[in-house]
């Protein structure tokens, strides 16, 4: 437990709590997050959880936790935790089922998608309350001009991309969304169990050196074809 000075003999020491009263998020019935931490039961040490419930295709918007490491537990239903490892440059994704977990590491890009309907899933934090930076907000609040610069996009199609975000979405795909892709052609594949090795996605390992002619295609707006010598040699 973390250092407490916590007066535990006044009257307002918390020792239990109802979590289904502390709504954290909702989208719908079947699609809602309940927490509970140090602000719901004053107790509480270095621990927090998030009770969160989804149906098939619901996914728990992309995001970090800054200040705290993620144990993810299966209760019911099931689900694909994935996680980009930031060391190796890899998406990882993981099936759990109940009595199963996946864990997430402080700081690490991930996310949850619920493969079958009435799936409960715990998130528990060692931290007293769980912080977060959701990707809709990244994408929201980064100017499509600054995306479209460092990634050689076009603005245009940045801004008519992300124009529908809104409001940061937790739980997606948001209510009004209408969209031509079915959920179950977004899945992830995943191993069936967590202790085997994972389905894995191999991203480009940052700091090698990589020919720019394959970074920046031609027709990119900021392109230019490497010169080449002439020159005889010899």
């Amino acid at each position: 437990m973390a250092t407490s000075y916590m007066d535990f003999t006044s009257p307002t020491t918390q020792f239990t709590a109802d979590v289904n009263q502390n709504s954290f998020f909702q989208k719908d019935g079947n699609n809602y997050i309940n927490v509970l931490s140090i602000q719901q039961l004053n107790t509480l040490g270095n621990v927090s959880l998030l009770d969160i419930f989804l149906s098939t295709g619901n996914v728990v918007d992309p995001h970090i936790h800054q200040n705290a490491s993620e144990l993810v537990y299966c209760i019911s239903g099931s689900a694909v935790v994935s996680l980009i490892n930031p060391f190796t440059k890899e998406l990882l994704n993981f099936t759990i089922t109940p009595g199963q977990v996946a864990n997430v590491p402080q700081g690490w890009w991930h996310y949850e998608i619920a493969t079958v309907d009435q799936t409960h899933l715990l998130a528990i934090f060692d931290a007293p309350i769980p912080e977060a930076i959701f990707g809709s907000d990244i994408l929201r609040l980064t100017p499509a001009s600054v995306l479209a610069h460092t990634y050689c996009l076009d603005e245009n199609k940045v801004k008519e991309a992300f124009a529908p975000i809104q409001k940061t979405v937790i739980v997606g795909p948001p209510v009004d969304c209408v969209t031509q892709v079915s959920p179950a052609t977004n899945m992830p594949n995943s191993n069936s169990h967590p202790n085997v090795q994972p389905y894995v996605n191999r991203l480009p390992y940052w700091g090698t050196w990589v020919d720019p002619r394959i970074i920046h295609e031609p027709g990119c707006p900021y392109y230019t074809e490497p010169s080449v010598s002439t020159n005889n040699q010899g």
